[in-house]
């Protein structure tokens, strides 16, 4: 539990996963979201894609924000041999991404903004997941049986190919949900303080 000391958290977020983690703090908060164009320069790599992303999430607020307000603002990527993995569009893509990732190592990267009437501040989490080989099988089921639309690389750790594919992580496992929840706690109890 935390005292908010007179803050009101924004969670600028329509993640249901993200809104689990912050409600499992037993915090008050609120959620507001803005369509945002997560399109970004292709030059960027790895963490600074996700932080750019985060940007622009957080760039709505900017008219908005008032006193003892923050606003937290995220984004998920996997970035796996120098590519880039975001949400697949179909269930083919989602196919291809799984048929990439298997077998090999990679890294769920999240970068959290905290956004106040008086500064902007940024988190940067990455974990490394590893993957055992799938099969074709495994693939198939878990595309049809559960939702990789609205996932990063195409799969939920917490979900059935979390279960049986991955087999070691080195890093916060709520950082691969989406929120690197204690780190995330840690930030918002140093900002109310100050």
């Amino acid at each position: 539990m935390i005292d908010l000391n007179g803050f009101e958290i924004i969670l600028a977020s329509g993640s249901p996963r993200r809104k689990a983690f912050l409600e499992s703090l037993k915090i008050p908060f609120s959620i507001k979201t803005f369509s945002v164009d997560e399109t970004f320069p292709p030059q960027l790599q790895g963490k600074e894609i996700a932080q750019y992303i985060v940007q622009q999430k957080n760039a709505p607020f900017t008219e908005i924000i008032q006193d003892r307000q923050i606003v937290i603002t995220a984004d998920t990527i996997v970035w796996c041999e120098n590519r880039y993995l975001g949400k697949p569009e179909n269930k083919k893509v989602a196919k291809e991404m799984l048929t990439f990732l298997s077998g090999k190592s990679h890294e769920v990267i999240t970068s959290v903004g905290f956004f106040t009437s008086r500064n902007f501040e940024m988190i940067t989490e990455t974990t490394k997941v590893f993957f055992k080989d799938l099969t074709n099988q495994e693939i198939d089921y878990y595309i049809e049986e559960s939702s990789p639309l609205d996932k990063a690389g195409a799969y939920g750790i917490q979900e059935w190919i979390g279960a049986i594919g991955i087999t070691q992580i080195e890093g916060s496992y709520t950082n691969v949900v989406g929120l690197p929840l204690a780190q995330v706690k840690e930030k918002i109890e140093i900002m109310i303080q100050e």
